[in-house]
């Protein structure tokens, strides 16, 4: 399983991958605009966080095929070695992801909301896909179920692509598509956090701390009784 923080916020991604064990940053137009600083800025602070080589997702912009492979060429440049350009699937989008795969990008396919659509991706060469999880299930889909229906369909035709699963809003969700067969998750910063919280986890380690307090001392560990 590889995990993707969700986020443009230098200091959340700083903060987490100190952390937890993250493979990279995924953005989208949405996230980089939230933040209200200029694009180059936020991409060179998530640069420095996550060190040259890590994996970075930046989503092209432009509608059409030719303008969106100028764009992943020039943020190639820019990004450095890691960078994964996120192209829609749109039907432009497609040929797009065909010429970039063809000059060696690691392209995401994203904003995916069938199984077809998946599929017509990783056929066209993309690295990744990304399905969208919670937006379907808001309105009335079920994203899980496109996730597996996904995975099935990667595995039958041997196909080598990842699936990158997206839009997270709950633990359930996340723990639902990696049984489905997920590859990878990008997570918002919120629901990193709570993949490990539970009430029973807190209530064993506060009982271990107060019966080595009692034995020991507050505060004391085996560093100072070795």
């Amino acid at each position: 399983m590889i995990y993707f923080l969700d986020t443009a916020d230098a200091a959340a991604i700083a903060r987490l991958a100190d952390l937890y064990p993250i493979a990279g940053v995924t953005t989208n137009p949405t996230l980089i605009a939230r933040e209200k600083r200029p694009f180059t800025d936020i991409i060179k602070d998530i640069r420095a966080v996550i060190g040259d080589g890590a994996m970075l997702h930046v989503q092209v912009t432009a509608r059409d095929a030719d303008t969106m492979v100028a764009e992943a060429r020039k943020l190639a440049d820019f990004v450095g070695t890691g960078f994964h350009p996120k192209v829609p699937v749109t039907a432009e989008g497609l040929k797009a992801i065909r010429r970039l795969s063809g000059l060696g990008f690691r392209v995401t396919a994203t904003a995916i909301v069938t199984a077809q659509q998946a599929l017509m991706a990783a056929v066209a060469g993309a690295t990744f896909t990304a399905p969208y999880v919670n937006r379907l299930d808001m309105i009335g889909g079920d994203g899980v179920k496109v996730v597996a229906d996904i995975a099935h369909l990667f595995r039958i035709h041997a196909l080598p692509t990842r699936l990158l699963t997206a839009s997270f809003k709950n633990v359930q969700q996340v723990h639902d598509v990696t049984m489905a067969g997920a590859h990878s998750a990008t997570l918002p910063p919120d629901i990193l956090e709570a993949l490990i919280r539970h009430p029973l986890t807190d209530s064993g380690i506060a009982g271990f701390a107060a019966d080595w307090a009692d034995a020991y001392g507050e505060g004391r560990t085996t560093l100072d009784l070795i």
